[in-house]
Formats: C-alpha cells, structure tokens, sequence
C-alpha cells in the first residue's frame, strides 16, 4: 500500500482542497530513478525523501499532521487521540495497492461521547485497475467503480477496512517523542516489536554516545547502563536524566529510521534539524536513497527550517513550500516556480525566491528597542 495523494478542507487553518501530491511529476532521469525515486507500479514513482519548508507559522507542521491523520486511517482504520478538531473535516485520498488505485473520501465528525475519536460520515470508496497509460488519470474518476454493499461496521471505523483488512504500520510520526521517562519503554518497545537485533541497536548508541556500552532493560521501570566501565541499574528518570536530551532522541529516532527500513512504512519527522547534527540528517537521507538498504519502498518525509539539506535533493517536485495568509497553503517548487535547476535550492532561500525569509525589518525593529 502507498498513499498517493491527498486533499482535505476544514482541517485545522488548512484552505480548502489543501492538496499534498506524492507522486513523481517532473522528467525521471535514470539517476533520479536509481536514488531519488521508488517505482511502486510501472511507470509509477514516488520519492524516497519529500521535504516541506517555510518559515515559522507557515504551516508545515499542519502539512506533516495531515499526512499522520491519513495514515493513521489507512494504518488503523481509526483517527483518535489527535489534538485538532475532527468536525467536518472533508477528506479526499487516493492510494496503491496491490495492482489497484483506489480512492476514499469522507467526512469527520468528532465523538458525541469523551472519548477524543473521530467518526466517518459520508464515506465512499472506489477501485479502478491500474494501467501505466492511465497515469495521468489518476486524479479523476474515469474508470473508478465505487465499492458497495460491503458490509456494517462501527461509526468510528473507516471502509478501508474492506480493502486493507489488516492492521498495520503505514507510517510513523516523530514529533514529541524523546522526551522524558517514557522515552526508554517506548524505545524497547519498538526494539520488540520490530525485532530489531541488538547487534544493530548497539551500533546506533554508539553513533550518539561511544561512552556507553550497552542498554539493557531490567523490568518495566528499570535499565542497566553500562557506561565507560561502571555498570549501573537506573529507573527510566534516572537515564533519562543521565543521558543528554540528544541522544536520548537521537537513539529512539534512529531506532524508528531503522524499523521503517526494514518494513517498509513511511517515517514522518517535524522539523528535523531539531533532532540531529547536519550529518546524521544527511546519513538518513542517503540510506532512504540506497536501494540496497531501502528494499521496502520506505519514504522520509520531514519538515525543516534547514535550507541547506534540500541541496541534497536532485529533484525539485518533492519540496513543498508552506505559507501562511491567513490559510495555510502549499506551493510545488517544480510545479509553481521558475527557477534554474542548475542554482543551489538553498541561496534560492536565501534569496527569498518563495518570500519564505526571515523578517529581517522586524529583527532590526527589536536591536533599535533594546538599544
């Protein structure tokens, strides 16, 4: 399964048919092929790293969110225990699977009870089978036979379940995680639950602190670190406090990177300079490009302040601009803006080419005040 594209209205301060397209649009050149592009079907190509932009409050979170909210339907076939209002949330999306396009739309209404869930109204699936010549009809409903009579299920479980069935990881988000005692049960659990080897969770600690041996976890509440040459038993507060803020996040986050590889789900990360050097940002870029290590179709998808990092990407159709007028919108830096492919994406930035640039007449307003 691979989610192709979406468009909601009513989410959050999102304008209507707020749009996110995941699918390839620009000429595919074979190297394109080799490291920036995954091909899901033939002659159908989504991006092994897709990266939204923009200055603060300009709606990348919102973006990333809207993403989180379709996988977690297309994961669980539930919304729940989001903190943004469920109420008349339109949603339009279109995924793969198994030979198939398929496109679900539906309408949110928030649980009538405490519970903070969503509920699925006006719901409608459709099926077409997917031919290359008709990959520029993806987005429309020629061929799309709609889905009836499958069965009854409860007010807060989306149709999808029909076609899906199953459970199961779509995709992951990182925002608030690494933070504080919870930090190391979350991360055993996904050691478990991924059947990640301890050989490889070694090998991760060491990238963020080489003082420390090895982790292990005692019981639910206790660990045993053994750092430099003690060895010592901690309550999860203890290490949590031991332990610095970025590698307790660094651990988890690579952790996660290296569960999404191996099973292919996608990885969600706002703001991801906010967790790692500008090397390990890099080190995730190229291993979600490597083939010989992204054999699962797996895709990194992350907000950022850090212009430079988007250097890395050859392809412009995977960098999305958000701002903010009131709405938030979305803007394609291949679809929407002239630019010579030659120049470096950062000094466009730096150049204001999206009027995404710091305020600078303000920054200059608050030095005069405070002079």
């Amino acid at each position: 399964m691979k989610l192709l594209f979406v468009k909601a209205s009513n989410f959050k301060n999102c304008e209507d048919n707020f749009s996110i397209d995941l699918v390839a649009k620009s000429k595919k050149t074979s190297e394109d092929k080799e490291y920036e592009l995954q091909e899901i079907a033939q002659d159908l190509y989504v991006y092994n790293t897709l990266a939204f932009i923009g200055k603060n409050a300009s709606g990348k979170t919102t973006a990333i969110e809207l993403l989180d909210c379709c996988y977690s339907i297309l994961g669980e076939f539930r919304l729940e225990d989001k903190h943004y209002s469920y109420d008349d949330v339109q949603l339009d999306m279109i995924f793969y699977h198994e030979g198939y396009l398929y496109r679900y739309m539906t309408t949110l209404k928030s649980d009538g009870t405490l519970g903070n869930k969503a509920m699925f109204t006006k719901q409608h699936l459709y099926k077409k089978k997917y031919f290359k010549t008709q990959l520029k009809k993806i987005y429309n409903m020629d061929g799309y036979m709609e889905i009836t009579d499958c069965g009854e299920l409860p007010d807060d479980t989306s149709i999808v379940f029909f076609v899906l069935k199953k459970k199961v990881t779509r995709a992951l988000y990182f925002d608030s995680f690494g933070e504080g005692a919870n930090t190391y049960q979350l991360l055993f659990r996904v050691l478990k639950n991924y059947e990640i080897s301890n050989d490889i969770f070694l090998n991760i600690i060491q990238i963020f602190d080489e003082n420390i041996l090895k982790i292990e976890k005692v019981d639910e509440y206790n660990y045993r670190l053994f750092y430099q040459k003690d060895v010592k038993t901690l309550s999860d507060k203890e290490l949590v406090y031991l332990l610095s803020s970025g590698t307790t996040k660094g651990i988890l986050l690579y952790t996660l990177m290296v569960a999404s590889l191996k099973y292919g789900f996608d990885l969600l990360i706002d703001e991801i300079e906010n967790h790692f050097h500008k090397t390990l940002v890099e080190n995730m870029l190229s291993l979600y490009k490597d083939k010989n290590v992204n054999k699962n179709h797996a895709s990194l998808i992350f907000t950022t302040h850090y212009c430079e990092v988007l250097d890395l990407f050859n392809r412009r159709d995977n960098i999305w601009i958000a701002k903010s007028d009131g709405k938030v919108g979305l803007s394609n830096m291949y679809e929407n803006y002239e630019i010579r492919g030659e120049l470096l994406k950062s000094r466009q930035f730096y150049n204001n080419t999206f009027q995404t640039a710091v305020n600078y007449e303000e920054l200059m307003n608050l030095k005069r005040k405070l002079m």
